[in-house]
């Protein structure tokens, strides 16, 4: 029985695949990242956030208060109370620095949104 492809079929999937380098598995990721979250923050930026929450801003505020979103240098943080967001707010620039210090990163600024009911 004949090969169902001829020399010319061959030569075509070749070149297609010999003008593509793979992707670094970690570019991919951070693609992901960027459209499940909606930013446009690395993979690893979101990985260290998130991991670090509680050791930036402690166990009683990270019982009320979760990161959200890493856009660049702005944070989307999500409370559970109104009164949670005052006292972020209020702790904003305190937080700004431990997450610099604990995870390395970069904030300039907060938003903050009450979770819904």
């Amino acid at each position: 029985m004949g090969d169902r492809y001829s020399d010319d079929d061959r030569r075509n999937d070749d070149d297609r695949f010999a003008r593509h380098d793979p992707t670094p598995l970690s570019n991919t990721m951070d693609d992901v990242v960027r459209a499940l979250r909606g930013g446009t923050s690395s993979a690893r930026s979101m990985g260290s956030l998130f991991s670090r929450w509680t050791d930036a801003v402690g166990q009683v505020v990270a019982d009320h208060a979760r990161p959200v979103k890493l856009d660049g240098e702005r944070l989307l943080v999500e409370v559970d109370e109104p009164g949670w967001a005052t006292q972020l707010r209020f702790l904003e620039a305190d937080v700004i620095e431990r997450l610099r210090s604990v995870a390395g990163l970069e904030v300039s600024r907060f938003d903050i949104r009450v979770k819904p009911s």
